[in-house]
C-alpha cells in the first residue's frame, strides 16, 4: 500500500506541477490568452497538452504534495509560465503601439474601434497591425514554438523547490525598452515622411496667408498617412521576424536554455 501511495503521490506531482506552468503560460500569451478564447478551452488545452508532454518529462522531485512548500512551488511555475507568455505578449504590444503611433501622427486616430482582446478603445490602425502581427505570429507556428520552448524548459530548469533566479526579473523589464525601440523603427519611416509633409504645410501658409490649412491639410494628411503605411508595409514582416528573434531569445535566457 506505501509504494501505490508513493507512486500516486509522484504521478500527481508529475501532472500537477507542469500543468500549472503549462496553464500559467496559455492564459497569458498570444493568441490563446485573448479573453475572446473561453476558460475552459484554456484549460482544456492545458490538460491535453500536460498530458501529451509527460512521458517525456524529467520526474518531479519535488513530491511534498501536502506542504506549504508546495504552494510556494506551485507559485513558482505559475510565475515561469507567466513571464514566458508576458513576453509573447509584449512582442505584440510592439506593432500595436507603432500603430498607434502611425494613427496619431497621420490624423488616423479619429477611427477608432473596440479591441475585443481588452474592451478598450483603440486607432483601427493599431489594431490592423495587431490583426497582421496575430496571422504571422501563427503562420511562423510561434504556439508551435512556444510550446517547444515551455517543454524544453522542464530540462532546463527543473521542478525541483529552487527558486527562480531573481536577476531574470530585471531581464524580463529590460524587455519592454525593445518594445519601444522596434515600434519607433518601425513607424520612423512614416513619421519622417510626414514631418516633411507638415512641413510643407507649414511653408505653403507662410507664403500664402489665405490658404486654409485645415481644410486644405487634413485631408491630404489622411490620404497620405494610407499611402505611407502601404508604401512601409514592406517592412514589417521583417521587424516581426526580429522581433520574434528577440522574444525567443528571451524566453532562452529566463529559462536558462540555449537558443
Amino acid at each position: 500500500m506505501e509504494i501505490l501511495f508513493s507512486q500516486l503521490v509522484q504521478y500527481l506531482s508529475d501532472f500537477l506541477l507542469p500543468l500549472s506552468r503549462i496553464a500559467a503560460m496559455f492564459m497569458v500569451m498570444v493568441g490563446i490568452g485573448v479573453k475572446t478564447v473561453p476558460t475552459r478551452v484554456k484549460v482544456g488545452l492545458s490538460v491535453l497538452v500536460t498530458l501529451l508532454v509527460m512521458p517525456i518529462l524529467p520526474p518531479s522531485q519535488f513530491n511534498e504534495l501536502f506542504s506549504f512548500q508546495m504552494v510556494i512551488v506551485v507559485l513558482q511555475q505559475i510565475l515561469i509560465g507567466v513571464a514566458m507568455g508576458f513576453a509573447s505578449v509584449m512582442m505584440l504590444n510592439t506593432f500595436i503601439l507603432a500603430g498607434q503611433i502611425l494613427a496619431m501622427q497621420t490624423g488616423l486616430g479619429f477611427a477608432s474601434i473596440v479591441d475585443p482582446a481588452n474592451g478598450q478603445s483603440v486607432p483601427a490602425v493599431g489594431q490592423f497591425y495587431l490583426i497582421l502581427a496575430t496571422l504571422l505570429f501563427w503562420v511562423f507556428d510561434g504556439h508551435l514554438m512556444m510550446i517547444q520552448m515551455l517543454v524544453h524548459s522542464f530540462t532546463a530548469l527543473p521542478i525541483d523547490g529552487t527558486w527562480w533566479p531573481v536577476a531574470n526579473f530585471q531581464k524580463l523589464a529590460l524587455w519592454g525598452s525593445w518594445m519601444f525601440a522596434t515600434a519607433l523603427v518601425l513607424s520612423l519611416a512614416p513619421l519622417t515622411a510626414m514631418l516633411v509633409i507638415n512641413f510643407s504645410f507649414g511653408v505653403m501658409t507662410r507664403a500664402a496667408p489665405q490658404l486654409n490649412i485645415f481644410t486644405i491639410g487634413f485631408p491630404f494628411t489622411l490620404l497620405a498617412g494610407l499611402v505611407i503605411i502601404w508604401a512601409t508595409m514592406t517592412n514589417f514582416t521583417a521587424q516581426f521576424e526580429f522581433q520574434w528573434l528577440k522574444m525567443v531569445e528571451l524566453m532562452c535566457d529566463l529559462v536558462g536554455c540555449q537558443v
